[in-house]
């Protein structure tokens, strides 16, 4: 669980986003799922966590621009 608490956390930062907006993105989450699985009061099902993950590898965040290189 910690690993893909870690995932959504990663991916919803690297787009701007809390994680509670991705949830509610990828499979219409309940306000309350994210604080309730961090806490570990609850946790998604595979099935719900496998949906996440697929709605982050379909929805990849940004490229970032390459960085200016020193040409000598």
């Amino acid at each position: 669980m910690e690993q893909f608490i870690q995932e959504v956390e990663t991916y919803a930062a690297a787009i701007g986003r809390k994680p509670q907006g991705v949830l509610r993105a990828a499979v219409g989450a309940s306000w309350g799922s994210w604080d309730n699985w961090r806490s570990g009061k609850a946790s998604p099902t595979m099935a719900v966590a496998d949906r996440i993950r697929l709605y982050m590898a379909e929805n990849p965040p940004p490229a970032e621009p390459e960085q200016a290189r020193d040409v000598a």
